[in-house]
């Protein structure tokens, strides 16, 4: 009695794990992901002519997008070192000094 449960149960593990191997390799396919052989060669998916010019275009767009950003990211340091600049935040605490200076002078004048 005691063999026939372990065979049993023997059997239910070695079905299992066949069924986890199927399923996970069912994943890999339907997402893409290479199959690789017991000497680790790729199976499948196959480069084919497709999948090269979907990587070459891939590659372009990437490029483009860094140039992009770099164009963003050169605008912004400019705009922070404007703002971040002390001539600036200078030039204005003087144009505020002005203000109030010319119209006192004005009203000398008138007086």
């Amino acid at each position: 009695m005691l063999e026939l449960v372990t065979t049993e149960l023997l059997m239910t593990v070695g079905l299992a794990g066949v069924a986890g191997w199927v399923f996970t390799t069912w994943l890999r396919v339907k997402n893409g992901y290479p199959l690789e052989g017991s000497w680790g060669q790729q199976i499948k998916p196959t480069t084919d002519n497709e999948a090269k010019q979907r990587v070459a275009l891939l590659t372009q767009e990437n490029a483009e997008l860094r140039a992009e950003l770099g164009s963003v990211k050169d605008r912004l340091a400019n705009v922070e070192r404007i703002v971040t600049d002390s001539g600036y935040g200078l030039g204005h605490e003087i144009e505020n000094l002005r203000r109030p200076t010319l119209a006192t002078s004005n009203e000398e004048g008138a007086a």
